[in-house]
């Protein structure tokens, strides 16, 4: 499923109980928080009615309703396919409720609270954490004791909330990375970069062969946060962005700033007007051969190919050039995405079915058959369906000495939001000045968010 997370309002008026209680988590994170209506939902009674009358519902024939955000259409497709997969082998239907993907992330607090689905897509991590602290989310320790042996302690840790319990089955996690194709590269001469100074050369020619260098977009809000991420990581390393992210190094610091004019620099070499261009017009001017690069997740930018039923042989990725070698490329986005059971779910002993069914590798590989371009999360997991993408993802991941789950995953919700705006204003304007002025409002942000 897309990675793509709402830039629509988030929960600034959290209490501080729910901080203190996600404050300190090196997880996932950020959440799209309520904005407008419910979602449309099918279930009305909670699973708690239905312990208190004592009544238990037959699995085999009964129904499950499905929240789900995949409404891109090949993730559309392999969420079909997966839940197909579940009827067949535990005899539960499905009745899946599919809305628009930041719909969904901008809904999602007032949806759990109201008449939510049985089962809801979401994501690994501190987001999830945040929903079972908040007790709209149902434990599934004993789905894990069913499934656990599929899963490494990474994956587990990732689908755990802060009080021990289970509450997300993981489905595959996914790279961002800087795509290209192949062929413009070859007819161009172009080699692929390894170090931060070749990255900027790269787009310098590419400027000057009348190309746009880097296709760009943020009008949604999240996509950039990405590229912050990346920056922080390569100049300043992991530990340090995690705790930049739990606001234990100030958005103030010479760290931040670093990361700033870095990006400062490659700026002219980025697609114009991101600030008004959605993410999959981004990935066409990729796609038609009018950018030569693309820094994305696989699972935005290989699902638009495969949607638009492009040359995805012609698609190619590398992992983001080295910038100080004390870090290397050691580290990466590589967010996890998952199932969870709602608190209200009206038929919560068939939705444990289907999500048992889901945390198994036969089931991974069967969803693997139509999604081509995330990558499974099971132990020892065989995919003879895997393209070179997802070959190639598998073994990136794998190098990194860790991997994050991006910034609105990794930091507070309302910390998150207020970055979207920031950053939006820097692509506007990059100024040395203005990068000193957004770190001080970034700081001021942080503090009340965190206090």
């Amino acid at each position: 499923m897309s990675d793509v997370e709402s830039s629509g309002s988030t929960e600034a008026a959290a209490s501080p109980t729910r901080r203190n209680l996600l404050r300190g988590v090196a997880g996932a994170a950020g959440l799209a928080a309520v904005s407008g209506g419910l979602l449309t939902a099918c279930s009305s009674s909670s699973s708690d009615d239905k312990k208190k009358s004592g009544g238990s519902t037959p699995v085999a024939g009964s129904t499950v309703t499905f929240g789900s955000n995949y409404s891109d259409p090949a993730a559309k497709s392999a969420f079909a396919a997966l839940t197909a997969g579940a009827t067949a082998a535990t005899k539960v239907n499905v009745k899946i409720n599919t809305v628009d993907h930041n719909t969904f992330q901008q809904n999602i607090t007032s949806y759990l609270q109201g008449t939510p689905d049985d089962l809801f897509t979401w994501f690994a991590g501190y987001r999830m954490q945040y929903f079972a602290a908040q007790g709209l989310a149902e434990p599934i320790d004993d789905v894990w004791q069913e499934i656990g042996s599929s899963f490494g302690p990474a994956a587990k840790q990732l689908s755990t909330g802060l009080d021990g319990h289970q509450y997300l089955v993981p489905i595959y996690n996914y790279p961002w990375v800087v795509f290209y194709n192949k062929s413009v590269f070859k007819a161009k001469g172009y080699t692929v970069p390894t170090t931060w100074d070749q990255y900027v050369q790269l787009a310098k020619k590419m400027k000057s062969d009348g190309i746009i260098p880097i296709a760009f977009a943020d009008k949604d809000g999240w996509p950039a946060l990405g590229t912050f991420d990346i920056l922080n990581m390569r100049i300043n390393g992991y530990d340090y962005h995690i705790k930049l992210m739990k606001h234990q190094i100030p958005w103030t610091d010479q760290g931040v700033h670093t990361v700033f004019q870095h990006w400062a620099e490659i700026m002219p070499y980025l697609q114009t007007g991101a600030n008004g261009r959605i993410w999959q017009d981004a990935a066409k001017a990729l796609e038609t051969k009018q950018a030569g690069m693309m820094f994305q997740g696989t699972n935005q930018v290989a699902a638009q190919y495969v949607t638009d039923k492009a040359n995805l042989d012609d698609l190619d990725f590398f992992v983001f050039p080295e910038i100080n070698p004390q870090w290397g490329q050691d580290y990466m986005d590589a967010p996890t995405d998952g199932f969870m059971l709602s608190k209200k779910a009206k038929n919560p002993d068939a939705a444990k079915a289907i999500l048992k069914y889901i945390g198994t590798g036969g089931a991974e590989s069967a969803y693997l058959k139509t999604d081509q371009w995330d990558v499974g999360l099971v132990n020892g997991l065989q995919v003879p369906t895997y393209n070179a993408i997802q070959k190639k993802s598998v073994a990136e991941i794998a190098k990194c000495k860790s991997v994050a789950q991006f910034m609105d995953r990794d930091s507070d919700p309302a910390m998150a939001n207020a970055m979207i705006s920031i950053i939006q204003k820097f692509i506007d304007d990059p100024s040395t000045g203005n990068i000193a002025s957004l770190q001080k409002s970034a700081e001021a942000q942080a503090k009340a968010i965190y206090s």
